[in-house]
């Protein structure tokens, strides 16, 4: 892996009260820049080493004992920072609520990430990504004329929304907490951060530059510029030639002489050369297209598959995904010149770190009296059946 260091986050330590989806990414991110991350993880979850805890240590708790929330707190003292993704109150029921550590370790930052945000008449409704996409807006500028909108599952709520803008809001507060030496809580909501990420629509629409009409807006999948069109054997080639000068080389390179680039955004145009522009790309399979314009200036690139993406010439020279247990993965990013970002390794199975998180926190099996679930899946962390 390119960059490889031991990351600018190094010496931080995390604490992370398992969860799904962008609580874990958010705290793998912090991970990936070399924070030491501990995910707290219930009993009785399937023994599983899920990507997103890369770079993780892990424990068991039970949260309902008293003697497993002592080992809880034990970890918090050592922490900077804390991070929970469950519905508004379970934390303070749990007793590990935002008032009662910042009582006990005034200094840790406090990063909380749900759908809806921590109050607001939704705040205890359940939602998934695709509904707190919808009520932001940002789903309604994700539909060709004439159909349903749809965006990509997870990324724009979960992890664009919700992770990034909890490890975005974690380290400014670890930062403002070295001047004030006060944590603070992190409110990171999925509605927040996706209606966030629309800021650059909104400010289209405030100038006039963005119509909400589909059929006059080249992002809406009505120009003949801006769109994914299918190739003769299925595949699918994106073209995003929006400029003037890249607009008359995509035609030039299409073979469209006659075809006027002064005229890009006369919309009466649009679809007809859109059908013939469509017709076009599909006389050859995408490998010609990919020959013929990829790393031009007619702004083009093949619509990789998962599987696809990281074999591409482009991601291995740049080392873009790195191998874990024979799987490809993204490598961390974005990249620093310096410090760099640690080498990706498997997460660890559920309960797999206890015995020397116990030790450094103090704690002792025996005294603290951990959960069944929790000793049993160390003890077959230490005997593992034979296959």
């Amino acid at each position: 892996m390119k960059h490889a260091g031991p990351g600018a986050l190094s010496g931080l330590r995390v604490v992370e009260f398992a969860g799904l989806g962008p609580g874990p990414f958010a705290s793998m991110l912090l991970a990936d820049m070399g924070a030491d991350v501990v995910v707290i993880e219930r009993p009785g979850l399937p023994d599983r080493a899920a990507a997103e805890h890369r770079g993780k240590r892990s424990i068991v708790l039970d949260l309902k004992r008293a003697s497993d929330r002592d080992v809880a707190w034990a970890l918090l003292d050592r922490a900077d920072a804390l991070i929970e993704g469950f519905r508004p109150g379970v934390m303070e029921r749990l007793g590990l609520g935002p008032d009662a550590v910042a009582a006990r370790c005034p200094r840790l930052v406090y990063g909380r990430v749900t759908g809806w945000g921590q109050d607001g008449p939704l705040a205890h409704a359940a939602g998934h990504d695709i509904n707190y996409v919808s009520l932001t807006g940002a789903m309604s500028v994700a539909g060709r004329p004439g159909e349903a909108p749809m965006i990509p599952a997870t990324l724009v709520g979960d992890m664009g929304g919700g992770a990034m803008f909890l490890a975005f809001g974690i380290v400014c507060a670890l930062l403002e907490a070295r001047a004030s030496g006060r944590g603070q809580v992190v409110d990171a909501a999925m509605i927040d951060g996706a209606a966030m990420l629309a800021s650059l629509i909104h400010q289209r629409r405030a100038a006039g530059t963005w119509s909400d009409d589909a059929a006059r807006n080249f992002f809406l999948g009505a120009s003949p510029f801006y769109d994914v069109f299918e190739c003769a054997d299925g595949a699918f080639v994106s073209l995003g030639a929006i400029e003037p000068p890249f607009y008359a080389e995509l035609l030039a390179r299409l073979g469209l002489p006659d075809v006027d680039p002064a005229r890009q955004y006369a919309f009466d145009d649009w679809p007809a050369l859109r059908e013939r522009v469509a017709a076009l790309l599909k006389t050859q399979p995408r490998s010609f297209w990919c020959a013929h314009l990829e790393g031009s200036d007619a702004c083009f690139a093949p619509v990789l598959t998962m599987a696809e993406a990281p074999r591409h010439p482009h991601h291995a020279a740049r080392g873009s995904f790195v191998e874990v247990e024979g799987h490809a993965l993204p490598a961390p990013a974005p990249r620093l010149s310096r410090s760099g970002a640690r080498v990706p390794h498997p997460g660890p199975r559920p309960g797999q770190h206890a015995d020397e998180l116990l030790r450094e926190c103090g704690a002792s099996r025996r005294a603290t009296s951990l959960s069944d679930t929790s000793a049993s899946t160390t003890r077959a962390l230490k005997h593992p059946k034979p296959v």
